[in-house]
């Protein structure tokens, strides 16, 4: 491989990362030179301006790029997978800095500008993972996503409940970490190298030549760690606890950016390194390991993530963990496409992330606000919404019936177009449970409705909604509803912009090297 003088390479397609490292380590140098009375609401200003510039260089990146560029002998690429992912992520934290700025107010978060950077590093650390060629590159993201986001889940010290959440979210991470670490080993056992599209091509050697079962030990360690990123079964059970005891904000970037960034790294380390897997021995009739077996386990996870998320989300009456549920089964759907694998499959991806990026932030927005009105996050809080605050009541209605799948919304499409997957591949099972699922959801999608609309609630107080929430709610319901009436303009964009650059067919074709 061609090693490169360090000033021959075009670094401007790296200015997206290089503003947000340059913008936190600002932030982090005026946080510490403050006064301690000093109002660190600039901070958040600062922060939310360098995520739209960053996210203005994506789009330039996305107009100039002609084919993958690589950086430092093939660690980092800039393409447009990792594009697509940038500008989620990107979207996800600014949603979450104009959240944040009037949650910030109550005093609850002492240490405001630690929440900005870390924010910021945390995103960071995201891109990093979405641009990642390499297995160590990969895991520096993952780890500076991971850190990052273990501070900002226990940020309200004074809280009992905040500090217990951040313990367990420290701890499970760490063990997902260590069978992330330990199935990467492998690989690089294996193959003898750290570059992902190195392993593609050596990991079928490694498994034809005897060495099947350490391959799939490392496709098993890596799916335990993975699986905690996604928050899907079996390491699901830390998604409730941190999800209510975060800041609401917080709860809303772990729910979207870093399930999102979970799905960059199912994308970019486990799909990549085990696809080209291959079987001569039970040629012409099959061979395709992926498809044949591996896939298989993903379908199980996919649909027991759907199953147990949407029946532990029937017993909650905290909205948070009921979030926290639903999201699991979200990651449920999601990994569909995963073992469909059909010719739309990144774009049926990349827009049922966008659409879950946009109905939960909205949720949660209307969720923050009204929960610290009534002083409680119990499902009651929702009563008789619409009286106190139309505008509150009709977008989380939207939003709710995006997350249950009803037509017309973003989220209909997002599960329309991967259930049509699953039923083209005639995986019927998964189809079915599809559908089951989604028809349980209903129930506890329709009591936070009921409750909006038909039980009666403190009638003389009227919600106010900060500026930052309501410019949050406005813009995730008007996507919602335009995105369910016009479904077909954003897979367009990402078809014709953003397409992964997978070729598929050939990396499936038998015997490839």
């Amino acid at each position: 491989m061609e090693v490169k003088d360090i000033f021959s390479y075009d670094w401007s397609y790296l200015l997206p990362e290089f503003i947000i490292l340059g913008l936190a380590t600002l932030l982090s140098l005026l946080d510490l030179f403050m006064g301690k009375q000093a109002n660190r609401a600039i901070l958040g200003w600062l922060a939310l301006a360098g995520v739209v510039v960053a996210g203005g260089f994506v789009f330039a990146n996305i107009v100039a790029l002609d084919e993958p560029l690589s950086y430092m002998a093939d660690m980092l690429r800039v393409d447009d997978f990792g594009n697509a992912f940038k500008l989620l992520f990107l979207g996800g934290v600014a949603f979450t800095l104009l959240l944040s700025l009037p949650y910030l107010k109550s005093g609850e978060v002492r240490h405001s500008g630690e929440y900005y950077y870390l924010l910021l590093t945390g995103l960071l650390g995201a891109m990093v993972m979405a641009s990642s060629a390499d297995l160590l590159t990969l895991f520096i993201g993952l780890e500076l996503l991971s850190l990052s986001s273990y501070v900002l889940v226990g940020l309200r010290k004074h809280r009992l409940q905040s500090n217990e959440a951040a313990f367990k979210y420290v701890v499970t991470g760490s063990i997902a970490t260590a069978f992330t670490l330990f199935g990467m080993s492998y690989l690089y056992g294996l193959t003898g190298t750290t570059n992902l599209y190195l392993i593609t091509e050596r990991l079928n050697e490694a498994y034809n030549a005897g060495f099947g079962l350490l391959v799939l030990i490392a496709f098993s360690c890596l799916i335990v760690g993975l699986s905690f990123k996604i928050s899907t079964v079996p390491n699901h059970m830390w998604a409730p606890d941190v999800y209510q005891g975060a800041p609401t904000p917080i709860t809303a970037f772990l729910t979207t950016v870093s399930k999102t960034a979970g799905f960059a790294l199912v994308f970019r380390l486990l799909f990549t390194a085990f696809i080209g897997l291959y079987n001569p021995d039970k040629a012409p009739a099959g061979g395709q390991v992926f498809m044949e077996e591996l896939s298989l386990v993903l379908a199980l996870i996919a649909a027991l993530s759907m199953i147990i998320g949407n029946t532990m989300a029937l017993r909650q009456t905290n909205v948070k963990r009921m979030m926290a549920y639903s999201g699991v089964a979200q990651a449920g759907y999601l990994l569909v496409p995963f073992v469909t694998l059909t010719s739309l499959f990144f774009e049926q991806v990349i827009f049922y992330l966008f659409a879950y990026l946009l109905m939960s932030f909205g949720a949660f927005a209307v969720i923050m606000v009204v929960t610290r009105e009534q002083q409680t996050e119990d499902l009651k809080a929702f009563a008789g919404l619409y009286h106190r605050s139309p505008f509150a009541a009709i977008a989380m209605t939207i939003f709710l019936l995006s997350l249950a799948g009803i037509p017309v919304t973003a989220g209909f499409f997002g599960k329309f177009y991967i259930f049509w997957s699953a039923l083209w591949h005639e995986n019927y099972w998964l189809s079915a449970i599809m559908i089951a699922t989604s028809v349980i959801s209903y129930y506890y999608y329709f009591g936070i409705i009921r409750q909006m609309y038909m039980r009666p609630g403190p009638a003389e107080t009227r919600v106010v909604f900060p500026a930052g929430a309501a410019v949050v709610v406005a813009i995730a319901a008007v996507l919602t509803v335009l995105f369910g009436i016009l479904p077909g303009t954003a897979i367009d964009f990402i078809h014709n912009n953003l397409n992964s650059g997978f070729d598929f067919g050939e990396m499936l074709l038998p015997g490839k090297e």
